[in-house]
């Protein structure tokens, strides 16, 4: 009876003394330094890859943003403010989940097939508003001009990058909405655009977020 107390007080000792030392390595001491060295190597991407302008966050250049007008009475899904560059499709058109203005409550995709009569009205319905909105005197769009990007949200529903051929297809539009020169904001768009990830990896990209604050800048030294 004693040996079988003292036996189980040991291998209580003995799991206590364990549990302590693997809460302090694995929940202190590690977490320090893995912390230490993602601060003291990659600052930027430790903290969410902020993205700052006129001094203070305005995002995360991992995370696209909606550019909205503000929503009129009666009116349940905001128009895009034309002005600025717009992103990919938010979440599969905003009709997927809760998530319909990137507000991170949950990420994903349609989960529908290519031939889903739904997701494909989806897409001739997204194109259709791609045309008509980008399409300006002298420099109609047709529908065969929309990259896929532009009508297609990503699997996460949150992808902050569009396609250089949709920020190009824009570039009238908002040069236009901004009394700015169409050359001057396509150059923008160039200075903007990254190429393959280590030369070979995914497709070249342009950051719309990025772009936009460039944007800002031009059109408010522009006034």
């Amino acid at each position: 009876m004693n040996t079988s107390v003292t036996n189980t007080a040991r291998l209580l000792g003995a799991g206590l003394r364990a549990l302590l030392v693997l809460t302090l390595v694995t929940g202190v001491l590690y977490p320090l330094a893995v912390t230490g060295v993602a601060q003291g190597l990659f600052p930027g991407r430790a903290n969410g890859s902020e993205v700052e302008a006129n001094g203070r966050v305005v995002g995360s250049s991992l995370i696209g943003q909606a550019y909205n007008l503000p929503l009129k009475k009666g009116q349940e899904t905001p128009a895009p403010d034309l002005k600025w560059f717009q992103g990919r499709p938010q979440n599969g058109l905003g009709s997927n989940s809760v998530n319909t203005q990137y507000e991170l409550i949950l990420s994903g995709a349609t989960n529908r097939s290519a031939d889903n009569a739904e997701l494909v009205q989806w897409i001739e319905d997204a194109k259709a508003a791609v045309v008509k909105d980008n399409s300006v005197p002298g420099h109609p769009v047709r529908p065969s001009d929309v990259p896929a990007d532009a009508v297609t949200s990503s699997g996460s529903g949150l992808d902050p990058d569009i396609s250089p051929a949709y920020a190009e297809l824009q570039a009238h539009r908002v040069a236009e909405r901004n009394g700015l020169p169409a050359d001057r904001v396509q150059r923008l768009v160039d200075e903007h655009t990254e190429g393959r990830t280590l030369g070979f990896m995914g497709e070249p990209r342009v950051n719309v977020l990025e772009l936009n604050i460039a944007l800002g800048k031009l059109t408010a030294a522009g006034r």
